[in-house]
């Protein structure tokens, strides 16, 4: 026996058998994998050479002699990894099922689920070979088992369910023992358990607050910083914030907190005079703006000069280039060179060529910049009433003309340059050799033609724009002309407005004569000529006369004139009956006496009335 079990464990090694067996039959194995043993009881070779997955289908194997001549035993093919094992537990074994029968089915899966059913136990078997089967998936919690042959069991993860549906299709046997309440087929599903749901919505609420903790914080992060609180107002903050309107660098916080305190409404006449002297500490600020604007224009002009005459500099070496290279193209020079250098320094005079002419654009540019900058000044520093006159009759089409023409010039200057550098071109290319002179002779031609043509083009618009331009000229004067003799007109009518009203006066003293006498006109006709005194500027009753002599009085001791409210309040006084509209009615009746003028500036703009019955006096 023992050169047997060296011989089986030289096998092992070699992976091939050729070693006696004394009993033959000792090799037979049936469907259940049992490991061969002697009659002894002794395992006669190891776990490892057993066949591992027997097929049941295949029933008994044949007794197999490993010293026949050509036959030896060869270790077991690889098993594949979805094939389930054989479970050994201490008071059962488990049995996987055939692998060609359909997997068992689950139910799905519920949210949380940490217990499963087991049905189809042996009815012999016990909790405490139960808690052994399945406490190798995990921590079991807790074990529900009912008298029938099925149970509930509670892991303390989740992941542990999974382990427990793998032995769903096992044919679990208690002991050695084949009697039928000793054996049954498992089946293993998921189970919903309100322990299960409630905790894992308690998992899934604390995992929302963590969340919105998380962004909560992340949104504080992200946030901008709040500013800083404004103090309250009191004699010594203010004397302190003063003191900071002073300072340039403390100027702009210590705005902030006075715009504040005027916005909580905490100036009164307590406190006017403190913020009447931070206001005008604000106000000494604006020389200092200035002064620092200035400088910063002073700045930019240097740079732009300093910009414009590097420019210029520039632009002076690139024609200093360009004589180089139009002095190596001359015949004298040029017949000397090879062609490949002919044509590296005809390359290189192009480009030279190009960058010239950008910067001189650049330069016109430049300049173009600063006449519209001249002219935007100039327009800022007329009336605006000026302008308003010249949009009226036309000017803004005189402006649009004048704006063509410029382009029209500027055009025209670029199609000249273009012409002129066609022209070197081809003065410089006709000294080269004759092959490539055949091929560059004509496309040059072509293109100074089409060049003329567009310069005639151009001129030819040129001079219609000018003559639209004269004659828009000659239609604003027409209209200059036309509103002086409108003015004119409009004088003679006032004359002869107020010398009407004074015609009617007269006519309706003659007609009350006439009524003495016994003629009695018609009561329309009157009431007509009453309207037209009031329109025209008369006094209709003895109030309006006190009324008028009351106010002339008032504004002759202003001279620089009084605001309608001012003037109501002061007539108020005498009589609380006479309204603003009334006053302002009978002033608007009598120009030749009242006059409203327009005075301040902003906000503080207002309509004052002044007397002026002397100066019609002193002009009569």
């Amino acid at each position: 026996m023992a050169s047997a079990a060296d011989g089986v464990g030289h096998l092992a090694a070699e992976n091939h058998l050729n070693v006696p067996v004394p009993d033959p039959g000792a090799w037979t194995m049936n469907n259940l994998s049992i490991v061969p043993v002697s009659l002894s009881g002794q395992q006669l070779v190891s776990d490892s050479l057993c066949v591992q997955r027997f097929d049941p289908a295949l029933g008994l194997i044949t007794p197999i002699n490993p010293m026949m001549a050509g036959i030896s035993l060869v270790p077991p093919p690889p098993v594949p990894p979805d094939v389930k094992e054989i479970i050994h537990c201490t008071s059962c074994t488990l049995f996987p099922q055939n692998p060609n029968l359909p997997p068992p089915t689950t139910r799905e899966r519920p949210p949380g689920c940490r217990t499963v059913f087991v049905g189809g136990l042996p009815e012999n078997s016990t909790e405490e070979i139960i808690r052994e089967v399945f406490e190798q998936c995990g921590e079991i919690t807790a074990i529900r088992k009912s008298k029938k042959n099925f149970c509930h069991i509670r892991f303390s993860d989740e992941f542990m369910v999974d382990k427990a549906i793998y032995l769903s299709g096992y044919r679990m046997r208690i002991g050695s023992s084949t009697d039928k309440k000793d054996s049954g087929r498992i089946h293993v599903d998921f189970a919903q358990a309100r322990d299960d749901l409630y905790e894992w919505e308690c998992k899934q609420r604390l995992l929302a607050r963590e969340e919105r903790h998380r962004c909560q914080v992340h949104e504080n992060q992200q946030r901008a910083p709040s500013p800083p609180p404004i103090i309250h107002y009191s004699e010594h903050e203010a004397a302190l914030l003063a003191d900071n309107l002073k300072d340039d660098l403390k100027f702009s916080e210590a705005t902030s907190v006075l715009l504040t305190w005027i916005d909580r409404g905490e100036v009164n006449r307590r406190t006017a005079n403190h913020f009447y002297s931070m206001i005008q500490s604000t106000n000494s600020h604006v020389r200092r703006l200035m002064s620092e604007k200035a400088q910063h224009d002073e700045e930019m002009e240097r740079a732009r000069e300093a910009f414009r005459s590097a420019l210029l500099t520039v632009l002076a070496q690139f024609e200093q280039i360009t004589a180089v290279f139009s002095a190596s193209c001359r015949q004298k020079a040029w017949d000397h060179f090879s062609k490949a250098q002919r044509k590296n320094i005809d390359m290189w005079r192009k480009q030279c060529e190009e960058l010239r002419n950008a910067h001189s654009e650049e330069i016109m540019g430049i300049r173009r910049e600063e006449e519209m900058e001249m002219s935007d000044e100039d327009d800022l520093d007329e009336n605006p009433c000026k302008r308003l006159r010249t949009e009226d009759n036309g000017v803004c089409d005189q402006v649009c003309l004048r704006e063509e023409n410029d382009s029209l010039r500027w055009q025209l200057d670029s199609y000249r340059n273009e012409v002129d550098l066609l022209r070197r071109e081809q003065s410089i290319v006709g000294r080269h050799d004759d092959e490539p002179s055949l091929t560059l002779t004509h496309s040059p031609e072509v293109q100074i033609q089409l060049l003329q043509q567009n310069m005639v083009n151009m001129q030819q618009q040129l001079l219609s724009l000018q003559e639209k331009l004269q004659s828009k000229e000659a239609e604003l004067e027409q209209a200059r002309e036309e509103h002086r003799h409108l003015e004119g007109e409009v004088l003679a009518l006032r004359d002869q407005l107020l010398t009407d009203g004074v015609d009617v006066v007269d006519g309706g003293n003659r007609e009350q004569h006439e009524k003495v006498n016994g003629c009695i006109p018609s009561l329309s006709r009157s009431r007509d000529r009453r309207s037209d005194v009031i329109l025209r500027g008369g006094v209709t009753s003895d109030k309006e006369a006190l009324l008028l002599g009351v106010v002339s009085t008032f504004l002759h001791v202003h001279p620089f004139g009084a605001n309608l409210e001012y003037l109501v309040s002061y007539i108020h006084r005498l009589d609380s009956k006479v309204s603003g509209a009334e006053l302002e009615r009978l002033m608007v009746r009598l120009p030749s006496m009242f006059r409203q003028e327009l005075s301040g500036v902003g906000a503080n703009l207002e309509k004052r009335w002044k007397f002026c019955g002397f100066d019609s006096l002193g002009s009569a």
